[in-house]
Parts: C-alpha cells; sequence; structure tokens
C-alpha cells in the first residue's frame, strides 16, 4: 500500500554473541583463565620481592614472561592458521595449568632462596610461551564461534570479560594470601585454570579447512606483517594502540604517585591499579547495551585522544577522587579502543590469515606493555615522575594528530559491522 512505513531495523541485541552456547563456553574459559593468570602475577610478584627486596626483581618477572611471548609470536601466528585452533588452545592451557601446579608444589616444599628464584623465572619463561601460543589461536577460534554480523557485540563481551579478571583476580590473590597463604592462593590458580581447560574441552566446532602447507614458514610469516601492512586502516589503528601505551601509561608509575605525591599508602595503590579496570568494566557494558558505533574511526582517534588527556590531567591532580576518576575515565577510553581495533583485525583479516594477523597484534600490546613501562621509568627517573606523565600524555595527543592526518581512511570509517 502506497504511504506504508518502511519496516523497522532490527533491535540490537545486547546479548547476541552470548546466546551461543559455544561462545558462553568461551567466555567462561577466557574468564577463569584470565582470573587465575592475575590471580597468580600478584602472588609471584609478592613472593620474589620477599625472597630479593628489590624492586628490579619484579621487573625482570615481567621480562621473563614478555620475552619469550614477543620471540615465539609469529611462529604461534603461523601454527594457528596451519593446525586445529581448539587444540592448540587445549595444548596452551594444559601448559599453563603445569606453570600454576609447579609453583605450588614450589612453594609447598620451597628451595633455597637462589634455587626459588631461579625456578620462579623459569617457570614464567615457559607460561610465557604457552601464552604466546594461545593468543593467536583463541582470537581466531573466537571468530569461528559466531557469525560476521556479531563480531563487534563478541570483542566487547572479551573485553568486558577480560577487564572484570583484571578486577577481581589481583584483589582475589592478595585476599588469599594475606589470609591463608600463598599456597591457598595457589590452589584457588590450579582449580581456576583446570576450569579454563574444561571450558575449552566442552566447546564443540566443526572442523575446519586447514591452511595449505605450501611455502615456507619464513613465508608464512611473512604472509601475515604484509597483510597488516597493506591494511592502512588496521595499521593505524595498531600503531594508535602501540604508541598510547608506550607513550600514555602511567600504570608503571602508580606506586610513585601513591607514595610521594597523593600520600594514600599501600591501599590507595591498590585502588588506583583497580580504577582504569573499573572504568574499562563500565564502559564494555554500555558499548554491549548500544548499536554499534556509527562513526568508528572518529570515536577511535577520539578515545585515544581523552586516554591522553587523562594522563596529563592523573599527572596534575593532587585529589585522591580526583585521580580514581581520571584513572577510570582512562580505562574507559582505552576500552572503546580496544573494542574498535579488534573488531577491524577480525572484520577486515581473511579466515586463513587470523591466526598471523592476530599474533601481530600481540606484538604491538605485548611489546608496548612492556616497553612502556621501561619507557616511564627511564623517563620518570631523568624528568621526574610528574613531567615524564604529562609529556606522555602529550605525545599520546600528538599520535592522534599524526594518524588523523596520514590515514584520513581511518579517519571516515563509519559503522564496522559484518
Amino acid at each position: 500500500m502506497s504511504g506504508s512505513a518502511p519496516p523497522a531495523a532490527p533491535a540490537h541485541d545486547p546479548y547476541a554473541a552470548l546466546r551461543t552456547p559455544n561462545f558462553r563456553r568461551f567466555i567462561a574459559s577466557s574468564l577463569t583463565m584470565t582470573l587465575a593468570a592475575q590471580l597468580q602475577g600478584t602472588v609471584v610478584a609478592w613472593q620474589v620481592y620477599a625472597i630479593t627486596h628489590d624492586p628490579l626483581s619484579l621487573g625482570m618477572i615481567g621480562l621473563a614472561e614478555a620475552l619469550p611471548f614477543i620471540g615465539v609470536a609469529l611462529f604461534a601466528g603461523h601454527v594457528a592458521d596451519r593446525a586445529d585452533r581448539r587444540r592448540i588452545a587445549l595444548a596452551s592451557l594444559a601448559a599453563l595449568l603445569a606453570c600454576s601446579a609447579a609453583l605450588l608444589l614450589l612453594t609447598l616444599r620451597p628451595l633455597a632462596d637462589r634455587e626459588q628464584l631461579l625456578a620462579m623465572y623459569a617457570i614464567i619463561v615457559v607460561s610465557g610461551v604457552a601464552r604466546s601460543f594461545l593468543q593467536p589461536a583463541r582470537v581466531a577460534l573466537g571468530a569461528e564461534l559466531v557469525p560476521r554480523t556479531q563480531y563487534a557485540n563478541a570483542v566487547t563481551w572479551r573485553t568486558s570479560t577480560w577487564q572484570l579478571a583484571a578486577v577481581l583476580g589481583p584483589a582475589l590473590g592478595g585476599v588469599l594470601y594475606g589470609v591463608a597463604g600463598p599456597a591457598a592462593a595457589y590452589v584457588a590458580d590450579v582449580a581456576l585454570m583446570g576450569a579454563a581447560l574444561a571450558y575449552m574441552a566442552a566447546i564443540r566446532v566443526a572442523p575446519r579447512a586447514l591452511g595449505a602447507g605450501g611455502g615456507s614458514v619464513l613465508e608464512s610469516l611473512a604472509g601475515g606483517v604484509r597483510f597488516v601492512r597493506g591494511q592502512r586502516v588496521l595499521l593505524g589503528a595498531l600503531t594508535l594502540d602501540l604508541f598510547s601505551v608506550l607513550f600514555g601509561g602511567a600504570v608503571a608509575l602508580l606506586p610513585v604517585f601513591a607514595d610521594q605525591i597523593l600520600h594514600v599508602g599501600p591501599q590507595g595503590l591498590g585502588a588506583l591499579r583497580a580504577a582504569p579496570a573499573a572504568g574499562a568494566v563500565l564502559m564494555s557494558l554500555a558499548l554491549a547495551h548500544r548499536p554499534p558505533l556509527e562513526r568508528a574511526g572518529r570515536a577511535l582517534l577520539a578515545a585515544v585522544a581523552v586516554f591522553g588527556l587523562c594522563m596529563i590531567g592523573f599527572a596534575l591532580s593532587r585529589d585522591f577522587a580526583l585521580s580514581l576518576a581520571l584513572l577510570a575515565m582512562s580505562g574507559m577510553a582505552d576500552t572503546v579502543s580496544v573494542v574498535i581495533r579488534s573488531t577491524l583485525l577480525q572484520l577486515l583479516t581473511p579466515e586463513e590469515l587470523l591466526g598471523r594477523v592476530s599474533s601481530v597484534n600481540s606484538i604491538f600490546i605485548g611489546s608496548s606493555n612492556e616497553i612502556g613501562a621501561f619507557e616511564s621509568g627511564v623517563a620518570a627517573k631523568l624528568l621526574g615522575t610528574v613531567t615524564s606523565v604529562v609529556l606522555g600524555g602529550l605525545a599520546t595527543l600528538g599520535v592522534v594528530a599524526a594518524v588523523g592526518l596520514r590515514v584520513p581512511e581511518l579517519r571516515r570509517l563509519r559503522r564496522i559491522t559484518g
């Protein structure tokens, strides 16, 4: 009939991805694994510091995990595109479970201090290798479990799950360590990692056609790098993430702010560390309950700019409540960036390249966090804590301006859906 109204667009379903049983199992595995990893990281740091009383030993923990993670990441992506991704994830989680059990055994039957320390670092190295294989396989597997139209929704729930675990994991580790001791904390670590393995084993996915074996391993690895270099929008998004963390992060310096600037002590430090993740959880839930962003490119640039401004404001703040609010807002902005970047990665990457491209993404993210912490420490030593964070925030704003100008395709990017 003439003049009739067009059919209404389907309502946005914030729980679309969660309605898939396999994706629910996937999320449960990610949640329990991340809880275990965060809990474990807290307890390991306290144990190592109790042995050494040397802050440098804490930095060595991150280095012991980051170097093997980055070193084998490209090969791990190649494997994820050539083999069964679910089996790779299961093998990686089994290795992480063995690492958790080894830490428990070391706590129950401790060695002499030097041997204990070396054994713990060795376990962390093994966990870094296992995590390097897990990451690209799990990202690529997650894309197999939901339709392309649900990628943005799935990424949002994955991000909120990780951030929730980032809030709860260290708190759980601290409580268990303080109340019942490190052995009890590692028992919880083993139980959570075992649950992550069980949830992953419960996923049922149709076998996919494995990648062709033609060409050398080096040619396969180069394929993932070439693809990222050829995708200007994706490369621009990765560049924003890399340099915002490299220059703009203040997490490594939070103990200095808690002690010397805000004067809130260790309790305040715990709240400062939790604030970005708490803001990220809130933003993840908000993004899940709203339709996809209409101007995703501008939203990405704006989010990274807001992150830089929050870092500048945090550095200049002398009020604890304001500092918490700015850190929470930085977590919200970072979540917008992560969701858009991760959705772009899954939508733009052919399925047969997803493992390798995810590994390139892992190198960007993994290296930026570790190198960013190192850069923050060096800059604070040379320039002072407040000045270094302010300059880092200004550098982040400069990167936003440069990427926005040099990659107009990213600036013009609109809604990203399948």
